[in-house]
């Protein structure tokens, strides 16, 4: 009798221990962290990085929302990041033993300061250091990835920046996928029809900053003789100095465009009933403007 509520109560610790409720194969043990903001309010979007000591990632992910994150990993030395939008990143080094739990506890991240702003002025976009590619879907599994060689930007900086404004114009002929049968399809009446509309255009004086370096900028743009709403998805760089000393700044930004939206809207399906081509394009931007004149 005695040996038995012995033996339960030693089943009741370890169910209760700080690994009872994760597997961990031999020879592994478990990592883990919590990450919080300067007023200790947990940072629900960080991203972690576990590297081990040759430098090599061995896993990542996301923090849940507590700002919390537990992850599994052989036993050894690591090196671990911490990451979030607006904030400085975290670094750090962790020994993690077999069937034990190293924590490291709160950690908590520091504000980033913003890199500095344009200044006000009249900006044009340097073609020789942007690029303007696109991704589409083929047969509903491979991605071709093509961009415009030809293009000319304008960008008015404001005070404050949320009132800038921006018009850039692509030469719809200069598409290029690298591959010249399909460029010349592309170019057709099935797609671009650059005979009627050999330009593509984008006009915006709407600038949103979403906190951090990131920053939505609202525009028309106009395809195929056709004008919709598009939001670019961006992301600042910061300012730069080019190789004759000239200021740069630069950023990144993403949107993604539905076909029908802009009526080119050629379709050929395969037997089976997928199509050629996919509904969306993923459109992905990296410039860089330097002041006019």
């Amino acid at each position: 009798m005695i040996g038995r509520w012995r033996g339960n109560r030693t089943t009741r610790t370890q169910r209760t221990g700080p690994l009872a409720a994760i597997r961990t194969p031999p020879s592994a043990g478990v990592l883990s962290c919590r990450v919080l903001d300067p007023v200790n309010e947990p940072v629900t979007h960080a991203e972690f990085a576990v590297s081990d000591a040759m430098g090599r990632k061995v896993v990542s992910g996301g923090t849940d929302p507590f700002g919390s994150f537990v992850t599994t990993v052989p036993a050894g030395e690591y090196r671990l990041s911490v990451s979030a939008e607006g904030y400085t990143p975290y670094i750090a080094s962790a020994v993690v033993s077999e069937n034990s739990l190293a924590s490291l506890g709160d950690v908590t991240l520091q504000v980033a300061r913003p890199p500095e702003l344009p200044r006000a002025g009249d900006w044009e976009v340097e073609p020789m250091h942007s690029s303007i590619a696109f991704t589409a879907r083929h047969i509903g599994l491979a991605r071709i990835h093509g961009r415009f060689n030809t293009f000319a930007g304008a960008v008015r900086i404001a005070d404050p920046m949320e009132r800038s404004a921006m018009h850039v114009v692509i030469d719809a002929a200069s598409i290029d996928t690298n591959v010249a049968m399909r460029d010349e399809h592309l170019r057709s009446a099935d797609f671009l029809d650059v005979a009627r509309f050999p330009t593509l255009e984008f006009y915006s004086d709407r600038f949103v900053h979403k906190g951090g370096t990131r920053w939505a900028v609202i525009g028309a743009l106009t395809l195929h003789g056709v004008t919709r709403t598009v939001t670019l998805d961006s992301e600042y760089l910061g300012l730069g100095n080019g190789m004759e000393g000239e200021v740069r700044a630069a950023c990144r930004a993403t949107t993604e465009l539905h076909r029908d939206d802009f009526t080119v809207s050629w379709q050929t399906m395969l037997a089976r009933g997928i199509a050629v081509v996919g509904p969306s394009i993923r459109v992905d931007l990296d410039v860089q403007i330097v002041p006019k004149g």
